[in-house]
């Protein structure tokens, strides 16, 4: 016969409170003053520290438990869970001094075996820290405690965009026209520093009190592009195997920074119709299949009431062949918010898919200094090219690989990078996927005596620093015409 449980006294309950370190000693000892004893049911002790949000729920359902840990991550007491998914749970807390609120992601306990997937929860959140726009969920800190790891993000006061869809259904134009710019704005400003996003879906779109989306969970992006087609079709996540048969589909290698243009295209297509593009199925092998791109129905079929400007949007976002997609979120921000002002200004239903995806000049500056890519970003950006700011000049001749129209100019500066902007300047020029293209080499004063031996033809060019950003610029608008007039001859 199995031994009765003694029941727990309100006595003990506030030791095992003061013990987890959720109330300090003195506090329970003002409420055993104001009570005139200590001789109390459970139950009015525990509906006390509830009514006076001393604690949560969730905190007294773990002390009743016995439970000894999850009360605190860092400097983060826990009050109770606001989301669960395949990888993690996540927690609305508080710090213990400053009373902020924020959000703890917790890795799920059975995914703490698995180095692969400890590094990439770890690296997401390193990669996160680095990302701060109004459009992105800020991450703060990176941790690890008693073999659980965790990252402590803002917390947002809404819901995500896939219960927003449960309850409105779909969106009107405008509304959804205006999440999907702040959607591409985020993406974009991560696009620019080569970061992308590899897990997007309506979960992972927040939706603040002020109607603003901010996106959350750049898990993905540095997924292993040597990752077998069995361990893929085993991963956990099933929007992983959804990028893998888009680029599969598509011809383009694992990581094709565009995927992420589609997938959002796939989301504002879903809250203009309600209707999800692709078809839901948990057969991994149908998901990875090309039919199940090749079946989208035509976003006019389903909402043929839709101004053409929205449907074009849609349809050049999700277009399957990579070079017709838009080539950057950013690319895509410039027409979604023409269309906000169409809609607002009455005229949406009058304009024309001709009036989308106008020609914007991309320039990729390939420099490792963070206060001169703050320079030519701006600079470049206010004389109307898109700017692509890369670090690394092997990740930026790669991205030639993926598109071959990835930029209509490239400028390699030697400054920080010395040697290694030189020789990517020269592969650059050698390899056949590239060598048409334009490009400048800056030449920082220290790398002058390397002028004489760089060659230069009518498309690639040296400049040596210092120089007017003038005349950079005029260099820079020069090789880009010249290479447009000789495409079209």
């Amino acid at each position: 016969m199995a031994k009765k449980t003694k029941p727990l006294s309100a006595e003990e309950f506030a030791q095992r409170v003061v013990t987890m370190q959720l109330l300090s000693q003195s506090q329970i000892q003002k409420i055993w003053a104001e009570f005139g004893t200590r001789d109390l049911q459970l139950d009015q002790l525990q509906q006390l520290l509830l009514g006076r949000e001393l604690l949560t729920n969730f905190q007294v359902d773990k002390l009743m438990r016995g439970q000894k840990s999850g009360f605190y991550y860092g400097d983060y007491r826990v009050l109770y869970m606001v989301g669960a998914g395949t990888f993690a749970r996540v927690f609305r807390a508080v710090h213990k001094d400053t009373g902020e609120v924020v959000a703890v992601k917790l890795l799920r306990q059975r995914h703490c075996k698995d180095v692969r997937l400890v590094e990439q929860f770890c690296r997401e959140g390193e990669m996160g820290r680095t990302l701060r726009h109004p459009n992105i969920v800020p991450i703060y800190e990176v941790g690890s405690q008693d073999n659980q790891h965790y990252l402590v993000l803002e917390f947002i006061e809404g819901r995500n965009l896939r219960d927003f869809l449960k309850v409105r259904k779909k969106f009107d134009s405008l509304q959804a026209t205006e999440l999907a710019v702040d959607m591409a704005a985020g993406l974009g400003y991560a696009f620019e520093r080569g970061i992308a996003h590899r897990d997007l879906k309506l979960s992972n779109v927040l939706v603040s009190a002020r109607g603003n989306a901010k996106l959350v969970d750049f898990g993905l992006a540095a997924m292993d592009e040597s990752i077998s087609d069995e361990a893929l079709v085993n991963t956990p996540n099933p929007r992983t195997i959804d990028y893998a048969g888009l680029e599969r589909a598509t011809n383009v290698r694992r990581g094709d920074l565009r995927s992420d243009v589609y997938f959002l295209g796939c989301i504002y297509y879903n809250m203009l119709t309600g209707v999800a593009p692709l078809t839901e199925t948990r057969d991994r092998m149908q998901r990875l299949s090309r039919k199940r791109f090749d079946r989208v129905e035509p976003i006019q079929k389903l909402e043929p009431s839709l101004p053409i400007i929205i449907t074009a949007i849609v349809n050049r976002a999700m277009d399957l062949d990579p070079d017709q997609r838009y080539q950057s979120p950013v690319d895509m921000v410039a027409d979604l918010k023409s269309a906000v002002r169409r809609l607002k200004d009455g005229s949406a239903q009058d304009a024309t898919a001709g009036e989308i995806g106008r020609t914007v000049r991309t320039v990729m500056v390939v420099e490792s200094d963070v206060e001169i890519q703050d320079v030519f970003r701006d600079r470049l950006k206010r004389s109307g090219y898109r700017v692509l700011v890369i670090g690394d000049p092997r990740r930026a001749l790669g991205r030639f690989q993926d598109s071959s129209e990835a930029a209509h100019c490239v400028i390699f500066s030697t400054d920080r990078l010395a040697e290694e902007a030189l020789e990517a300047y020269r592969q650059f020029g050698a390899d056949p996927l590239t060598e048409s293209v334009p490009a400048i080499l800056l030449l920082a004063r220290k790398h002058l005596d390397w002028h004489d031996d760089i060659e230069q033809t009518a498309h690639r060019k040296v400049v040596s620093m210092p120089t007017k950003f003038s005349k950079l610029e005029a260099l820079l608008g020069q090789l880009i015409a010249s290479d447009e007039s000789r495409e079209k001859k």
